[in-house]
């Protein structure tokens, strides 16, 4: 039986389709009646992938009807995909044309087979968003207070920095009683918390953040972290290792943490030092102790374990 792979590209009204590699194109309405269509249309067909990309509300409900019935999906990132279509030559964009990129694309790079989010998951992410949003305007409303001179606006600067203040701690109250309401997420959270450095709200963050974890291996998670270094040589020259792209707001949430623990954690403080004993530079060396702090994490969820002091 022909393993086929198919391309979605989603727009608010339709779903228009690629079949790989019969080349097959069709077009669905982007509600239940096409969704039961689409899989309808699929039928007892062997798939390998389905490829689409994020576009906010029009792909969830795609995605959830779609895993429901155990469909593979592969959820790539736009930007990605684009680069793909222009390393193909492919520099017409429509819908249409999207779907075909989307389906070779599943061919040639094998994206990881997504699993959607529960919806207790998918709340939880959408609180961490508004935190962080949050977290944006309590920064800029403090940036001003410092140019303010009227009296009125310095007035309605503090009221509204009191408001935030209220809006974080409703939030963040929120986001832990979704966690305590799942058993899978609160054992979570516990082997989390026990880790030197992380606090409550950290935990949370990591979550709502990287579900996988516990699932994947250590350069995975770090990579995905946006904390492996990336070497840069050619020939004899050698440039500095960098880091970059993962997932943004992980690789901050673990910054804190990661002076903490050099206070906090044994293991953590003794690296460090080794570090620095080296000639790393402070930030050089914190970078290393956050990636320390997130493949720990996932090896104790791997182990389904607390954090034990090393007494050795």
């Amino acid at each position: 039986m022909t393993d086929y792979t198919i391309g979605v590209d989603i727009s608010k009204a339709h779903l228009d389709v690629h079949l790989l590699p019969d080349g097959i194109a069709q077009q669905f309405t982007n509600d239940v009646q096409g969704f039961s269509a689409l899989i309808k249309w699929i039928g007892k067909q062997k798939i390998e992938r389905i490829v689409f990309e994020p576009t906010g509300a029009y792909h969830r409900a795609f995605e959830d009807a779609l895993s429901k019935v155990g469909l593979p999906l592969a959820k790539v990132n736009p930007l990605q995909a684009r680069r793909f279509a222009e390393a193909r030559g492919t520099r017409a964009k429509s819908d249409r044309v999207d779907a075909g990129v989307l389906a070779h694309m599943g061919i040639a790079l094998q994206p990881e087979i997504y699993t959607a989010p529960s919806k207790i998951l998918r709340d939880l992410k959408a609180l961490q968003i508004a935190r962080q949003a949050l977290i944006k305007d309590r920064t800029a409303a403090k940036n001003r207070s410092k140019n303010l001179t009227l009296t009125m606006l310095k007035r309605q600067n503090a009221s509204r920095l009191r408001q935030i203040k209220r809006d974080l701690a409703g939030i963040e109250m929120e986001m832990l009683a979704l966690i305590d309401g799942d058993e899978k997420m609160a054992r979570t959270f516990q082997i989390l918390c026990s880790i030197p450095g992380i606090a409550k709200i950290t935990a949370a963050t990591l979550i709502a953040e990287i579900p996988e974890l516990g699932t994947l291996k250590s350069k995975t998670v770090a990579s995905l972290s946006g904390l492996a270094p990336f070497s840069r040589e050619s020939g004899k020259w050698k440039g500095k290792r960098f880091i970059g792209g993962g997932r943004k707001f992980l690789r901050e949430a673990l910054y804190m943490p990661a002076l903490v623990a050099l206070q906090f954690n044994p293991d953590m403080k003794v690296k460090y030092q080794q570090l620095k004993d080296t000639g790393k530079p402070s930030k050089v060396a914190i970078t290393a102790i956050m990636r320390k702090l997130i493949i720990l994490a996932n090896l104790l969820m791997k182990q389904d374990r607390m954090w034990l002091k090393n007494t050795a």
